[in-house]
């Protein structure tokens, strides 16, 4: 098994298994042609969007217009898709995101395939990882944990998004105590680099000390 990341904003996951090969989260639109280069060259089976968030999803319909299975948890369709443009960004402006998201292309619903935690893709199994949004995943083989946005890396270590990006902060710091308690030996976030699980439990902990 490979694995290699392509950073297009948020970063992006090329794992090439003995199963197949599966592209993680699609960039955000700026980075679009890049990430057509990366669907040329990889040649990947399927594409799995983490989540509907555009900084991950932008280029989702270069894969969708090349005929390529895009596969979401089904709670994410409907943003995916255009049927819903609700976004928590730019912080206390929900408009001007549900506007950003109106401009951006999306997926015929013809091309989105539902995928459930527990199932397997290309021998990654489907994760669960709700909080940031509702329907998010992540995929897990071997150890390793490509966690979307439940986990952010950074200088300081291992954090959360800012309570107002996610969905449901709190249901967001259950799913980070939920990585933490995970037999991993790295986590690979949405953002940033690679993470020791020590960082996520660290993380963890101190997040659910100040809670108290």
């Amino acid at each position: 098994m490979t694995l290699a990341v392509r950073t297009l904003y948020a970063n992006v996951f090329l794992l090439d298994t003995p199963d197949g090969r599966l592209l993680v989260d699609a960039g955000a639109l700026p980075y679009a042609r890049r990430f057509a280069r990366i669907v040329r060259d990889f040649r990947p089976d399927a594409l799995l969007v983490t989540h509907a968030h555009l900084d991950h999803a932008g280029g989702a319909f270069v894969a969708a217009r090349q005929g390529m299975p895009v596969l979401a948890h089904p709670l994410e369709h409907p943003q995916l898709s255009g049927q819903r443009h609700a976004l928590p960004y730019p912080a206390g402006h929900p408009w001007l995101g549900s506007a950003v998201s109106r401009l951006h292309p999306k997926v015929a619903p013809v091309h989105l395939h539902s995928v459930y935690p527990g199932e397997r893709v290309r021998g990654w199994e489907v994760v669960a990882l709700p909080g940031h949004t509702a329907g998010q995943i992540g995929v897990l083989r071997d150890g390793v944990l490509i966690a979307a946005d439940a986990v952010v890396g950074g200088a300081d270590g291992a954090h959360l998004p800012r309570a107002e990006y996610n969905s449901d902060h709190v249901q967001a710091n259950r799913t980070l105590e939920a990585i933490a308690a995970m037999d991993l030996r790295r986590i690979w976030p949405g953002h940033g680099g690679p993470l020791a699980p020590e960082q996520v439990r660290t993380r963890a902990r101190r997040d659910a000390e100040a809670a108290t």
